[in-house]
Formats: C-alpha cells, structure tokens, sequence
C-alpha cells in the first residue's frame, strides 16, 4: 500500500511539475490554454475556469497542456483570438513554451536536493580506514584499519574523497599521509600504483591507487549558506552522469539489457519506500533528471523533436513540409514503442 501511494505521489508530481511548466510558459506568453490535464483518455473530474478546462482523466500514463491553435485548425479555436493561438507566434516563443517542460523536472530536481541539503545535510564518507588490500603500498607503508588520515601531502583531509581527488589529481608521485591511531599521530609515505579500475559505467581506466577501503562511516556536514549552490551541483552532476548513461547505453558499453520500464521504476520506488522519506525524494529527483532529459531528445513526438522542428523552421525562414513532418512523427513513435517494448520486456525477464 505504501509503495502504491509513494508511486502515485511521485509520478503525478512529475507529471504535473512536467506540465505546469508548458502552462506557464504559454501563460506568460499570452498563449490561450485549452485544457490542462493529469493522464490521458476519457475525462473523469476537473474544472474549468476561464477558456481552460482542468482536468483529471482516465488513463494516468502521463499528461498534456492542450494549447489554443495547437491543432492548427482554426474552426476548434474560435473562442480565442487570433493573438493567443500557438501557432500564431514565432518559432522562439513556441520553443519556449516546449522547453519549459523538461525544464521544470530540473528545477523539481534541484528544489528536492535543496530540501535534503536544507533538512539533513550532506552525507559524506568519513576519512576512516576500513580495509587495507593485502600486497598495496598502503599495506607496505603500515597502514591498519581504523586509522583515520588527516592530512595528505600538506592538504587536510576531512572527508574520504578528500585523499582520493589528490591521489589521482596528478600521476603516481610520493606521497606524505599523515593518519591519527589511537591516541599516536603518524606519517605514512607511499607512492600510488597505476591500476585498472571499472567506472560506474563498466569501462576500464587506469589509475593511481594505494590500496584503501573505506570503513563506510558516513558523516552529515551542514552545507553552506541556504544550501542552493550544494543544491545546484548535485543537480549538475546527477545530470551530467545521465547524460553520460544515455551515451554509454548507445555505444553499447552498458548492455540493453540494464534498460528498466514501469515495473522497475515501481520496484525502484518501492525499495526507497522502505529506506524513508529522504531515499524517497532522493530518488524523485534522480527520475525528474531522467524525464528532462528523455523529452530533450531530438526524437519526435517528444519535445525535443519539436524543437528540432521549430528551430529548423526559425533557420528555413518556413515550416518544416507537413509530409516530412508526419512521416518524421510516425517513425519516432514506432522507435519510442519498440524501447517501452524493450524495457517491459526486461522488466518481465527480471
């Protein structure tokens, strides 16, 4: 029960973060909104204020803004003037209304990181030795566990990525640890080894490592200020290695395989639910990334397809010929079906 309200809860707010952003942007504009609506198909309940009907239908697989002129046939707009149809205004203004879908989930995102930062701090791993690899330098240099490292090269060393961004800032050099045992204060040195390690993505690199496993003691550290820049970096770098997925998914580096539909993103949910709150919102912000990005993509049917078309019609000076259009719509839908297929189809072998 609780991971059906936990999902409902979190798709809706996406989808509905989703289209307010295309609402507003179209009111902002001065564009007419035919209907505003959570799921698709039949109408179930809603209101209508204005010439928008706010609505709540069927089938909750997703939502729509429904724009004055949208349509492009005049006789379904004649409640609207000529200056609020859509697509009577210029392509920038059409990509903005577009755009500012997608860019809602990012600011979604950040506000959930921002309310994390805010509630409970940053969650980093302490400085403190769990483990040292049997053969590594750090075995040869002394090193035990339960030392904690306080000072690496001159640098202090207050958190554990602390030591590892300045063992890999540059290649294997000498290195000076100093580490606290006890009530005893020690100097290691050591000098990093080259070795293969494999990304989050699979890929093999090389780099300089000494040999240390972090004991896993976690440490909450306010952030600074009211929390927006923390707030802003996360959503940065939750971004950027999404993006970074997306690419190695095409390349092939990480197997089709790992590519998950609805059930997983209930399961995914699911075991959030379990964890708390925070893990919930955590994991809302991730999928609102996923989502933005998603509907960027230069695929029509979604919106980044119609800002492709847009944009090549603000370049052409005309629109894009309604027959290439169409034809260009009906090939990314069958492209989008065959990837829900995919996914629902590991879904199920998973």
């Amino acid at each position: 029960m609780i991971t059906f309200i936990a999902a409902i809860v979190i798709l809706g707010g996406l989808i509905f973060c989703h289209e307010l952003g295309h609402f507003l942007a179209a009111r902002m504009l001065g564009m007419g909104v035919k209907a505003f609506s959570l799921g698709f198909g039949p109408r179930l309940v809603g209101i209508t204020s204005g010439n928008t009907d706010y609505r709540i239908s069927a089938f909750p697989l997703g939502g729509y803004v429904q724009l004055a002129g949208e349509s492009g046939d005049p006789e379904e707009d004649k409640r609207f003037p000529e200056h609020e149809l859509f697509s009577s205004r210029p392509p920038w203004q059409r990509m903005l209304v577009v755009a500012a879908g997608p860019f809602f989930n990012f600011v979604l995102a950040f506000v959930c990181y921002w309310a994390l930062f805010l509630a409970s701090g940053q969650v980093v791993l302490a400085p403190t030795v769990g483990q040292v690899i049997p053969g590594s330098p750090a075995m040869e240099a002394g090193f035990q566990p339960g030392d904690k490292i306080e000072d690496i090269n001159g640098l202090p060393v207050h958190f554990w990525d602390d030591m590892v961004d300045e063992i890999r800032k540059e290649d294997p050099r000498p290195l000076n640890i100093i580490v606290l045992r006890g009530e005893q204060r020690l100097t290691m040195t050591l000098t990093p080894r080259l070795e293969v390690h494999k990304t989050i993505f699979g890929e093999e690199i090389r780099l300089p490592t000494i040999g240390l496993v972090p004991s896993g003691e976690r440490l909450t550290v306010p952030v600074e200020g009211i929390g927006l820049t923390a707030a802003l970096q996360q959503t940065w770098y939750t971004t950027k290695m999404t993006i970074m997925g997306f690419v190695k998914l095409i390349e092939r580096i990480i197997p089709l395989e790992t590519l998950g539909g609805p059930i997983f993103l209930v399961q995914a949910i699911h075991e959030s639910a379990q964890v708390g709150l925070i893990s919930l919102i955590s994991l809302t912000a991730v999928i609102s990334i996923n989502l933005g990005i998603i509907n960027l993509l230069p695929i029509p049917v979604l919106d980044g397809g119609h800002l492709l078309f847009f944009f090549l019609e603000m370049v052409r000076g005309r629109p894009v010929n309604e027959r290439w259009h169409a034809l260009a719509t009906r090939i990314g839908l069958m492209f989008l079906l065959v990837i829900m297929a995919l996914a629902i189809f590991n879904d199920i072998r998973r």
